[in-house]
C-alpha cells in the first residue's frame, strides 16, 4: 500500500498535510473528501468515526487523524530534511509548542466566523459571531506576529512542518475579511513566501481540481470507495 491522505474541500485544514507530504517527498496518494456531505457520511466514518479531515492511512493500513498527529508522524521521517526534530530535543519541543498553538488558538479563532458562514446566521446572531470571531482572529494574529518576530520561518532559519500547517489556516482570512494581514508585516512576509512555494501551489491546484504538478512523491488520487476497498483488503 501507498500512504493515502484524505483531505477536505473546500479549504480544509488538511491543506497543510498536503504541503507536508510534498516537502517530505515520499510516495503518497490523495483522496478528496467533500465537506460537509461526504465527511459526515457513514462511509467516511468507517475511516474516521469523528467525521473530520484530514485522515492519513499509512502504508501499513493504520489510520491517523488530527493534523498535529499526522504532522508529527510525517515529521519523524523528515528530520534529515529539517522538517522536524528528534524527540527529546529542544527543537522538537519548540515545534510541538508551535503546532499546538496553530492547531488550537490560531485554528479555533476562525470558529465563530465559519459557524456564521456555514450555518447562514443572520441579524444579531451573525453580528455577535462576527464580532467575537474578528476579535479572536486579531488576537491570534497579534500573538503569532510576536512569536515570529524577525525570523525567516516560524521556528527560525529553516522551514518546518509548522509552516506547512500555518499556510493552510492563514489563507482563511480571504473568506472572512476581518483582519488585514498587512497589519502584521512578519506574518505577511511569511505568507507571501509560502504562497510562492511549489508545494503550496500544488496544494492549491489540487483543491481547485486543476492539473497539479507535484514536486516529488504524488502518485495520483483515489476515490473514497477505492480507499475503503484497500482498507478491507488490508484488514
Amino acid at each position: 500500500m501507498i500512504q493515502t491522505l484524505m483531505y477536505g474541500v473546500p479549504s480544509g485544514c488538511s491543506f497543510g498535510s498536503i504541503v507536508a507530504l510534498e516537502w517530505l517527498g515520499e510516495p503518497y496518494r490523495l483522496c478528496r473528501i467533500e465537506m460537509p456531505a461526504i465527511v459526515t457520511s457513514d462511509a467516511y466514518r468507517t475511516i474516521n468515526p469523528v467525521g473530520e479531515t484530514p485522515t492519513l492511512v499509512t502504508a501499513t493500513g493504520e489510520r491517523i487523524s488530527e493534523s498535529m498527529a499526522i504532522l508529527n508522524h510525517l515529521g519523524a521521517r523528515g528530520i534529515g530534511k529539517g522538517l522536524s526534530f528528534a524527540q527529546g530535543t529542544a527543537g522538537f519541543d519548540r515545534l510541538n509548542q508551535m503546532l499546538a498553538f496553530l492547531t488550537t488558538s490560531f485554528f479555533a479563532a476562525f470558529g465563530p466566523l465559519w459557524y456564521a458562514l456555514e450555518h447562514g446566521a443572520e441579524g444579531p446572531d451573525k453580528d455577535v459571531l462576527r464580532a467575537y470571531g474578528a476579535a479572536q482572529v486579531a488576537k491570534a494574529h497579534a500573538n503569532l506576529e510576536a512569536m515570529l518576530g524577525d525570523k525567516q520561518w516560524l521556528l527560525g532559519d529553516q522551514r518546518t512542518l509548522a509552516d506547512a500547517y500555518f499556510i493552510g489556516i492563514a489563507r482563511w482570512t480571504k473568506y472572512h475579511d476581518v483582519v488585514d494581514r498587512r497589519d502584521y508585516p512578519s506574518l505577511q512576509r511569511l505568507f507571501e513566501k509560502l504562497e510562492a512555494d511549489p508545494a503550496v501551489r500544488f496544494a492549491h491546484a489540487i483543491e481547485r481540481g486543476e492539473t497539479a504538478i507535484s514536486t516529488r512523491g504524488f502518485k495520483g488520487e483515489i476515490s473514497l470507495d477505492d480507499a475503503l476497498r484497500q482498507q478491507a483488503l488490508a484488514a
